[in-house]
């Protein structure tokens, strides 16, 4: 049900997110003057759990959730000061992602919309992401945005809610799965990307020649199994490794991402402009690898270049979060747009509807 013009100061949601490995749940209210304030917003980590595997185990992961989210919930609720029956809505991520904890978040949303009888609102995981900037800044549509986490890469043009037109997307490894794969090389804690992160600082990033792959070709994709096949080879040739080899490795390594990552927005923002007839309002970096500081200079440089807005939501909300699940219910739910309560849980769903169309025709 869509909120009359008056009473958007009402709209009051609680967001569930629940996709891989952290627990999260909070709540957003849409302000009359139509902006986002976040009443609440609590994260359960599991990083302590799947460290000793290198990444994410998804039993370990479900069985997380379903312990505790319901006291997350609770948590998020009395932090806002709210009751379930003063939500408006109620969003999960209901896709992508392992199956089994999206089961659970989505589950308890169901539940909480049914006793309240209030509207559900199912949540695609990179909708959510692609629309963060838009609670943090206020940013206006049509932008640009390159989504880069640990299972995704792509580059995007976000033209409204629900209307999203892919420009480019990695043909195998996503960024933030690169990264950790290079941790997990080096004998990095997981997760990777803050451990490659922080070994960089001190490296030189000139002292291994790794590949750009991609680099100059006139699409907007990504391919970054070469560069980790030439990583694995590089760290080879310096064995056994020293903490310097290792330092001058990550630093090698995340130059060569920043390069390949400048590169395919400049090819990203062509097409944007070529597709749209007209420049992006900004563009924005979402998603858990916009939490490295190297990516997030190199896109300023190239925003400044472009004499664009460069947007980058704040590092807690870059990783997983409830907030963003909760603010792309509010977006949805001001449209009217929600979900029955047999509404199914999806580890694939792509954000496009090229894309979807193409998994459809699969299934």
């Amino acid at each position: 049900m869509a909120h009359a013009p008056g009473e958007s100061k009402r709209m009051r949601v609680l967001g569930i997110e629940t996709t891989c490995d952290e627990t999260a749940a909070a709540v957003v209210r849409l302000r009359s003057d139509g902006v986002g304030e976040i009443l609440a917003d609590e994260v359960m980590s599991q990083i302590a759990a799947h460290a000793a595997f290198g990444g994410v185990v998804p039993e370990i992961a479900a069985r997380a959730h379903v312990e505790i989210v319901d006291s997350l919930i609770a948590r998020a609720l009395a932090q806002a000061h709210l009751s379930a029956k003063d939500l408006d809505g109620v969003a999960a991520a209901a896709g992508p992602g392992l199956i089994g904890g999206v089961l659970v978040g989505l589950m308890a949303a169901k539940g909480i919309a049914l006793a309240i009888g209030k509207p559900l609102i199912a949540v695609n995981h990179l909708e959510a992401h692609a629309l963060t900037a838009r609670l943090t800044a206020s940013v206006a549509f049509p932008y640009l945005i390159l989504l880069a986490s640990g299972g995704h890469t792509q580059i995007l043009a976000v033209k409204g809610v629900g209307d999203y037109e892919r420009l480019g997307a990695t043909m195998d490894d996503a960024i933030g799965e690169a990264f950790d794969k290079t941790a997990k090389l080096l004998g990095l804690p997981y997760p990777g990307g803050p451990a490659v992160e922080a070994a960089a600082k001190d490296g030189d990033p000139e002292r291994f020649a790794l590949p750009r792959p991609m680099v100059g070709r006139p699409n907007a994709d990504f391919s970054l199994s070469g560069l980790k096949t030439a990583l694995r080879l590089a760290a080879e040739s310096a064995a056994p490794l020293r903490p310097r080899d290792v330092a001058d490795v990550c630093a090698s390594f995340q130059a060569a991402v920043v390069d390949v990552v400048e590169d395919r927005m400049r090819i990203g923002l062509k097409l944007f402009r070529q597709r749209l007839g007209r420049a992006p309002e900004a563009v924005v970096i979402a998603g858990g690898v916009a939490a490295n500081s190297a990516l997030r200079q190199a896109l300023e440089r190239f925003c400044a270049e472009a004499g664009l807005p460069m947007v980058a939501p704040p590092q807690k909300l870059c990783t997983d979060n409830g907030a963003m699940i909760a603010w792309a219910g509010v977006e949805r739910l001001r449209l009217g747009l929600t979900d029955p309560l047999d509404v199914p849980a999806r580890p694939r769903w792509p954000l496009d509807a090229k894309s979807q169309r193409a998994l459809n025709n699969k299934a």
